[in-house]
């Protein structure tokens, strides 16, 4: 009886060592993976495998079969460390959404409770194909933004790229030509000081801007910077309308489907508020599931909020009274989609005329403050 009792305190021993090892050796991993270039998914990716996967699954594959066939099948490094990833954890017992959770924050609090809700009840092929959907559409909204940003942007860009060529390269090689400086019109003296400043300070007032970035940066990223500048954001004219309706689509929609896969209301709201990507209407989302808490309904404690408009509460307040919250709620998501496609299309259209007036004035003034001693230069010489 010594002796096997001997025998047990052995093998324990072993079992925490290996175990201590490979905490180690996880970590190491983890550290390693997080640093290199592949531990980020695009948006694209992640809709080609929750689909893929819930083909697979759908097919009765289990979800590690499905993982080790779409790991042969990959040709992109990064999705192969994503799958080796994943392989690994629910081979070492870990459930879907609790490997998708350790991927390094490249899926949302939304997308993995949905895993766990339809995991529970055994139809995770029906969460993949919603997640496939709802990750789809915010791709779709982000691509037409950013197609719409594209070619004000090259504008932007050009602009400031002709201008500093001018202020560096050509405005000094003319400056010789205007004569006594005390004698230049006030717009010719306002170029010739800019040319001069970027000359002799260029390399401070590019550590100035550097500078200020950085801590930008890290003001946006405390919880009072955040705040505050998702608020701005939230104000700005022309933008600040197009991603109210782009942050409502994306709370009907992972709202719905949260509510549609079994999670609680107060729970659903309290992972929306975290998926919506903007921290006034994080908060605001967490208020409300307080209120909700305490047992009033939601279209009551929107009412009056600007951050709501009253579309979105009525479609609420039928949703509860009808018991049919989910399927409410959902148009609503579609509505704002459409709204967005509309939004997406007006700022193109509004932008590219300011962006051009913005440059035609600033080459109206470039030319009058050059042009215009060279002209009356050339009077008093012809005189």
């Amino acid at each position: 009886m010594a002796n096997n009792t001997q025998v047990q305190d052995i093998v324990i021993l072993d079992i925490e060592e290996w175990q201590q090892a490979s905490q180690k050796d996880d970590l190491l991993k983890y550290i390693k993976n997080l640093l290199s270039p592949g531990a980020t998914i695009k948006l694209r990716q992640k809709v080609i495998f929750f689909r893929i996967l819930a083909t697979m699954v759908n097919a009765s594959l289990t979800v590690l079969k499905s993982l080790t066939s779409l790991k042969k099948q990959e040709k992109d490094p990064g999705m192969v460390k994503f799958y080796e990833f994943m392989i690994d954890k629910i081979q070492w017992g870990l459930t879907m959404h609790e490997s998708l959770q350790a991927y390094y924050g490249n899926f949302s609090d939304a997308e993995v409770s949905l895993i766990e809700a339809w995991e529970r009840t055994g139809k995770l092929n029906q969460a993949l194909l919603q997640i496939a959907d709802q990750t789809e559409k915010v791709d779709s909204i982000t691509r037409k933004i950013k197609g719409a940003m594209t070619y004000p942007m090259l504008l932007v860009v050009g602009m400031a790229a002709c201008v500093t060529l001018l202020m560096v390269k050509v405005i000094p090689t003319l400056t010789s030509f205007f004569g006594d400086p005390e004698t230049l019109p006030p717009a010719t003296k306002l170029i010739i000081g800019t040319s001069e400043a970027f000359q002799k300070y260029w390399f401070l007032i590019g550590s100035i801007l550097g500078i200020g970035y950085f801590v930008f940066t890290i003001w946006k990223k405390t919880k009072s910077g955040k705040y505050k500048w998702d608020g701005i954001l939230l104000h700005m004219p022309i933008f600040g309308p197009l991603l109210r309706k782009v942050i409502l689509s994306r709370f009907a929609r992972v709202f719905s489907n949260l509510i549609g896969s079994g999670v609680s209301v107060i729970e659903a709201i309290r992972i929306v508020a975290s998926a919506v990507g903007n921290e006034v209407y994080h908060q605001r989302l967490l208020l409300l599931r307080q209120d909700v808490k305490n047992w009033q309904k939601m279209a009551e404690s929107l009412e009056d909020d600007p951050l709501f408009p009253d579309l979105l509460i009525s479609m609420l307040r039928v949703g509860e009274e009808t018991a049919q919250i989910g399927e409410t709620v959902i148009k609503i998501a579609d509505f704002y989609d459409e709204e967005v496609d509309i939004a997406v299309g007006s700022v193109q259209k509004m932008m590219e005329p300011i962006i051009l007036v913005i440059m035609a004035v600033v080459i109206w003034f470039i030319a009058v403050g050059i042009f215009q001693p060279i002209m009356n230069l050339a009077g008093a010489i012809s005189g």
